[in-house]
């Protein structure tokens, strides 16, 4: 796992920005760096050396010198690929598995991108012409972002390095400030800020003499056809075979982070199942809080499996501690509470492990959420309410007048328009599909990748951990947002065809217990002094003055005092102030150390 970034020249070629920029991704790159200044295009690469550990150094180029490729991720069929290619002439370099890529591309142009699977954001120089193309995994478990202007094209892996190509911060964007306050992340290619964009997933990007020529969808959701399977386990376990033992390729060991909930828990079967052997996992959980969590079941996994298993039971201070670091890494605005433990998850996995399994994309491509389970009749009366997405993702985390009250002037002109890519999206889907494919297929395309994606790169890789999961793969998503409703759930149970096919290797019992979830317990933490002290930081504020409304935050926080259920939407400010004071207000070239957000937003 690594970091990428870039300059493509529509002039004369500066790079005097270019090592600022590398120096704030070396989180995600600790082990080298390498660079390339070709023509008018700069190229740049942090490395996390996870295959072919002495000789997979980047930038790649072709024995011929006319392509050059920085790529960040795994090319999971690369072994397959790479015999291929052989066999077509090409001539490979290294070992790495990222050169599939080049030699790919230098075969059969932008078809390559029709024929990895995996994981990954990529920049390829083709020298002769004159073009840099730039791309996303179909899912968007890689990060990139891009903005073009008069002197031509940056890149990124991260919002902090591509601040740091550029002569001067951007304007903050109204709309994915709205949008991280009600929907937990910006939507689409939206960011913070005003002229940045994300490279979307599943999106290519074509540059010429700097400048975009073309962008166009290599993958999307709506392509994927329904099938009818004669047996639907017998063909998600030839899929699965395929899938996980490419995931187990690596030259470094592979832990797991174990929740005790379905599709970690189905991974650490798989781990045994495909020969896996001396597995390290690692849960955490809070056994001292109001809310529950499923340690005893992770705990209970583990010894039947014989890991080597550590746990972790933070307590209050120890998570807000990590809350600078949380939002330091995140780097785009996003507000996932669940983004605290697993950075302190990577935290423990760093002194051990380079690659951890995660099992993100389980509830997503089978139907386990209970909010797909909603009845007809809920969803007709909230699409009556709250128009063009079938009743799903209606309304914002603002109900009621609490938009009005709390928020500022700039947010509250963006009114209901920012649910106007969700709106979009849903129009996209085919008439055929279902409700439950458009459901899932709408949090495949939003909340995945710009939320839950987010926290899983982002927060592993600021410890310098790559994060694998198997449920996000492509060919799984598309085999269970293909599969029949039947299937994937009912009105009391969702990823019914998953636990069907995991009961063939998982203790017989696992699957029978009532699943209780993971909460991070938010609202536990302000209370007492701490809530008096979160009110006076967050009313002194002067980013917090100028986006939001004092009455709405005073009532924010005496709702706190009375029922205890505004904590999230406090922490919702809090990340927002600290977002400020890293991005806008100074530059943070290094991850914060374990401090008081508190006391960090006093000085």
């Amino acid at each position: 796992m690594c970091g990428i970034l870039g300059f493509a020249a529509s002039g004369q070629l500066q790079t005097e920005r270019l090592p600022l920029a590398m120096a704030a991704l070396q989180h995600r790159g600790p082990d080298g760096q390498g660079e390339s200044i070709e023509g008018q295009v700069a190229l740049g690469h942090t490395r996390l050396s996870i295959i072919d550990l002495e000789g997979g150094a980047q930038p790649l180029r072709t024995p011929c010198g006319r392509y050059v490729l920085v790529a960040n991720g795994e090319i999971y069929n690369h072994v397959e690929l790479r015999q291929e290619l052989s066999a077509l002439g090409a001539q490979f370099l290294t070992g790495s598995d990222c050169e599939v890529i080049l030699q790919g591309y230098a075969l059969w142009g932008r078809d390559v991108l029709q024929r990895i699977e995996g994981m990954y954001a990529l920049a390829l120089q083709d020298i002769q012409r004159g073009e840099v193309l730039f791309a996303r995994d179909p899912l968007g478990m890689k990060p990139l972002y891009w903005t073009e202007s008069a002197d031509g094209v940056r890149f990124a892996s991260e919002l902090k390095a591509l601040l740091a190509l550029l002569p001067s911060t951007p304007d903050l964007n109204p709309l994915a400030i709205r949008q991280y306050i009600e929907a937990q992340h910006p939507l689409s290619d939206n960011t913070p800020f005003k002229g940045i964009k994300r490279v979307l997933a599943g999106e290519a990007v074509l540059i010429r003499d700097g400048c975009c020529v073309e962008q166009w969808r290599h993958w999307r959701a709506e392509q994927i056809e329904g099938v009818i399977e004669s047996d639907p386990v017998s063909a998600l376990d030839d899929l699965m075979e395929t899938v996980f033992t490419q995931h187990q390729r690596s030259d470094v060991p592979i832990g797991l982070f174990l929740s005790g909930g379905v599709d970690s828990t189905i991974l650490l079967g798989l781990m045994r199942r495909y020969g896996m052997q001396d597995i390290h996992t690692f849960s955490l959980g809070f056994p001292d809080s109001s809310v529950g969590d499923e340690l005893d079941v992770a705990t209970s996994l583990a010894t039947h499996f014989g890991t080597h298993h550590r746990v972790i039971t933070p307590g209050a201070d120890d998570m807000l501690s990590r809350l600078p670091q949380v939002v330091w890494a995140a780097d785009d605005l996003m507000r996932d509470p669940a983004s605290l433990p697993t950075l302190l998850l990577a935290e423990e996995a760093s002194q051990s492990m380079k690659v951890v399994f995660s099992g993100e994309g389980g509830d997503e491509s089978f139907a386990g959420y209970g909010r797909y389970r909603t009845g007809a009749v809920e969803r007709l009366f909230k699409s009556i309410a709250f128009p063009g997405t079938g009743g799903f993702r209606s309304r914002g985390d603002l109900r009621g007048g609490a938009a009005r009250q709390l928020l500022g002037d700039k947010l509250t002109q963006v009114g209901r328009a920012w649910r106007g890519e969700l709106i979009e999206s849903w129009r996209s889907y085919p008439a055929a599909w279902t409700p439950l494919q458009k459901m899932q297929a709408l949090d495949l395309q939003h909340a995945l990748p710009d939320n839950l994606l987010v926290k899983a790169d982002r927060m592993l890789m600021a410890h310098g951990v790559e994060g694998r999961m198997p449920f996000v793969d492509r060919r799984v998503v598309s085999w269970g947002l293909a599969a029949a409703d039947a299937l994937k759930c009912d009105r009391r149970e969702g990823k019914k065809i998953l636990k069907r096919w995991a009961s063939g290797f998982m203790p017989a019992e696992h699957f029978a217990a009532k699943k209780r979830g993971f909460y991070v317990p938010v609202n536990d933490w302000w209370r007492g002094d701490r809530l008096e002290v979160l009110g006076r930081v967050l009313t002194d504020n002067e980013s917090i003055r100028e986006w939001f409304k004092p009455a709405g935050v005073e009532a924010l926080l005496a709702e706190q005092r009375r029922s205890q259920r505004a904590g999230r939407q406090l922490m919702t400010l809090l990340q927002f102030a600290l977002w400020h004071r890293f991005f806008v207000e100074s530059v943070t070239p290094a991850l914060p150390e374990v401090t008081d957000p508190l006391a960090m937003l006093s000085r």
